[in-house]
């Protein structure tokens, strides 16, 4: 059965009770499979089951829209994170005029602390303190009275009762009072309380925009306009009327509209909003060019071959919206928590009440302790502990091109002790080139001695025009180069891990490992002798056979070689300075496999050679339960279509998008989905960054999960002891919101 999900915003939340609230009112629709709430980006992730018993996309989107506007919230578009940036005073109008009315009621509470007596009448107290509790203080009563009505409690409904309880209480203190009797009244406490809380409010609203800043600059990406080429020449459309197919003009220093082909033209283009690379990576006629990237001092035309959400600007953005939206193991302890947090501090601020005033002490006082300890107690950062820090880590390693797809990814990366790679394309540069072609005498009566290099060039390379296969690429580049006149082969397939089989010019042609050929009972000769002193050479061998009425016959012997990527022996040695076991696993002969692995640092211990694409994966669950079943966190390392099951099935996946190289690709886009990172360029350096920025990002997590956790496990029983005023308290609270935003903002810094 197939699963449908879809965003949608919340205006309203303050704290972790909020979270839980909303997800159980969305949980209780029909349909839902999950549900998760995301205080820092005041969304939620819906997924529901597809089914004849659940209704239409649309219905299910109202519906979930009135669930949140039922249990309190506002609903709101999801794309409300999209819109531009805001200034850096938007929305302190409420706190400046709340503290432009508590400063008078505070002021003489610090002239009485230099022996002064500047005190207002109780009516001017009065007068200033009211429009903060019932005007500013409203959205609180607001809230806190749909927590009430859904039968539990949250942040609000602790401001509303506390600071409610102070100033009822100066009110009933000020008219029980004797005629022109000077009381000590408490207006101040409750007004500054909602001041500071406010202040908190707006302090914690300006950081949580500065971590969806990735979001916004991924979504600015995108022009708004593309210059298309028509039968009436070039005209401007909305990128939404985008066709694949269409040509596309871009000027010297324009955005890409959409991912396409150059067709005309050369240029520079910035692509380092995408992959984190700084410098300008060239363009020419065939080269792929992706949507979102900006074009340098060259006008080109581009045919579009993917619009919308199919680009691979809509991926990454996809992928940074996931992470963003799902929630770190870690959370569930904090659900699990807030989920009681608030009740339980009702009960105890009632218990400090009542044990206060049944120990002989007056109401007044009783009732401030109690005000103290429901105001410190507000659960605003347990809430964003875990996902301002996922927010801050994930954009900020997109900003580097590095793409965490979830949230369990970015939370297991850093336990990896184990990192294996997959050689072709991920420790090398993919692009092998033919070193050599060597015809194999053949003992068959009708064929001659040994075949011309150049007939069988023509004949392997024909053959390898239907295979999308590196090494095919490379025979037909080699070909192509020496002006080999090529035929489209009559039939072709391929075998997966083995090679390929067709019929060119009416001769059934195989080529493959020299595994396969031996499996095929192809009779022994000089091609085993001219295979096994190549791969002795550390080369990548293939024989060319055929087909015919005696059996398989060899034909040739082709030799291809690789060369590593630059800097991966850096990468490597880095990788192994942190501790970790490194494996290289490749579908290559033994000598080709461990040549390669010398010149890349490796040891020989650490090579798995021959291994077929579908054993990949079983390699990797060995790896996790080797040295006698200890068990091992194993992060895999791959770039293509066949990497996809190792991929899934390590600790953690890392897919090399290689997006400099290919643009985009069903091979790269399958091993993006399979794992749970994403390194947009084919820099091996990026895995360490991956795994660093995983480490730092947990560990705010968890610096974020303490100090939310301090502050209440301090705070309520100073203040339940009558150490800690309702002001100080609530200063105390708000401080502790700003203080994980801002904890969580410093990840910001970082630099792989």
């Amino acid at each position: 059965m197939s699963e449908l999900s879809c965003d949608i915003g919340i205006g309203g939340m303050t704290c972790a009770s909020c979270v839980a609230r909303v997800e159980r009112a969305i949980a209780k629709l029909p349909g839902v499979a999950s549900v998760s709430v995301n205080l820092a980006t005041e969304s939620a992730r819906v997924t529901w089951a597809a089914s004849p018993s659940v209704q239409d996309p649309l219905t299910q989107q109202a519906r979930l829209r009135r669930a949140v506007r039922d249990a309190g919230y506002e609903p709101l578009a999801a794309e409300h994170l999209e819109q531009a940036p805001v200034g850096p005073w938007t929305g302190f109008g409420p706190v400046a005029l709340g503290l432009l009315l508590s400063l008078p009621l505070v002021v003489p509470m610090l002239g009485e602390s230099l022996g002064q007596h500047w005190m207002l009448p109780a009516l001017w107290q009065f007068l200033l303190a009211t429009p903060v509790q019932f005007v500013l203080g409203a959205r609180f009563y607001k809230a806190g009275w749909h927590a009430l009505l859904a039968g539990t409690g949250n942040m609000d409904l602790l401001v509303a009762i506390g600071t409610t309880a102070g100033w009822a209480l100066s009110v009933w203190l000020w008219l029980s009072a004797p005629m022109a009797a000077m009381v000590h009244l408490y207006f101040e406490a409750s007004a500054v309380v909602i001041t500071l809380v406010l202040l908190g409010k707006w302090l914690e609203a300006r950081a949580k925009r500065q971590t969806t800043d990735a979001i916004r600059a991924l979504h600015a990406l995108r022009p708004a306009r593309a210059r298309v080429i028509t039968l009436d020449g070039e005209v401007d459309i909305p990128i939404e009327e985008l066709l694949v197919g269409d040509r596309l003009v871009v000027l010297p220093g324009e955005r890409l509209a959409a991912d396409g082909v150059v067709l005309e033209g050369q240029t520079q283009v910035d692509e380092s909003m995408l992959t984190g690379e700084p410098l300008p990576v060239h363009k020419d006629v065939d080269a792929r060019v992706t949507g979102g990237s900006i074009n340098g001092e060259g006008r080109v035309v581009v045919r579009v071959t993917a619009t919308g959400t199919a680009t691979v600007l809509a991926n990454i953005i996809r992928l940074v919206e996931d992470a963003q939206a799902a929630k770190a193991p870690l959370q569930r302890m904090v659900d699990q928590v807030s989920a009681v947090f608030v009740p339980v501090v009702i009960v105890i601020a009632l218990a400090t009440f009542l044990t206060w005033w049944f120990t002989g002490h007056s109401l007044e006082v009783s009732l401030i302790h109690s005000v103290a300890v429901l105001v410190i107690a507000c659960p605003c950062a347990l809430g964003l502990a875990t996902p301002a820090a996922i927010m801050a880590g994930t954009g900020v390693a997109a900003k580097y091109g590095i793409l965490i797809k979830d949230a369990q990814a970015l939370e297991v990366a850093h336990h990896a002790d184990t990192v294996a790679f997959d050689k072709t394309g991920t420790l090398t540069v993919g692009q092998p080139r033919l070193l050599s072609l060597a015809g194999v005498e053949t003992s068959l009566q009708d064929a001659a001695p040994l075949v011309p290099a150049a007939s069988l060039l023509a004949l392997v390379a024909s053959l390898q025009t239907g295979s999308e296969h590196p090494l095919a690429h490379a025979v037909v580049q080699a070909a192509k180069a020496q002006g080999v006149d090529l035929v489209t082969p009559e039939s072709f397939k391929a075998v997966p891990g083995f090679g390929s089989e067709g019929v060119v010019q009416g001769r059934t042609l195989l080529l493959g490992s020299v595994r396969w050929m031996a499996t095929l009972g192809m009779t022994e000769g000089t091609w085993q002798t001219q295979a096994r002193a190549l791969q002795t050479q550390g080369a990548t061998v293939s024989v060319l056979a055929e087909r015919t009425a005696q059996g398989v016959v060899a034909l040739a012997v082709l030799a291809f070689g690789d060369q590593p990527k630059p800097g991966v022996q850096v990468a490597l040695a880095k990788l192994r300075a942190r501790g970790l076991r490194l494996v290289m696993i490749s579908g290559d002969n033994e000598g080709a496999a461990q040549a390669m692995a010398a010149r890349l640092g490796l040891h020989s211990d650490e090579v798995h050679a021959e291994v077929m694409p579908g054993d990949k994966a079983a390699l990797v669950t060995r790896l996790q339960h080797n040295d006698h079943g200890a068990p091992h966190v194993v992060a895999f390392v791959g770039d293509g279509i066949n990497d996809a099951p190792a991929l899934a099935a390590a600790d953690v996946g890392l897919a090399m998008a290689n997006l400099q190289a290919d643009g985009q690709g069903g091979g790269t886009d399958v091993a993006m989905q399979a794992a749970g990172i994403t390194l947009m360029r084919g820099d091996v350096g990026l895995v360490a960054g991956a795994l660093d920025i995983s480490a730092r990002t947990v560990a705010k997590i968890r610096q974020n999960l303490f100090w939310a956790f301090v502050y209440n496990a301090a705070g309520i029983p100073l203040a339940a002891l009558g150490y800690l005023s309702p002001v100080v308290a609530g200063a105390a609270m708000a401080l502790s919101s700003v203080s994980v935003m801002t904890n969580a903002l410093l990840l910001k810094r970082w630099k792989p």
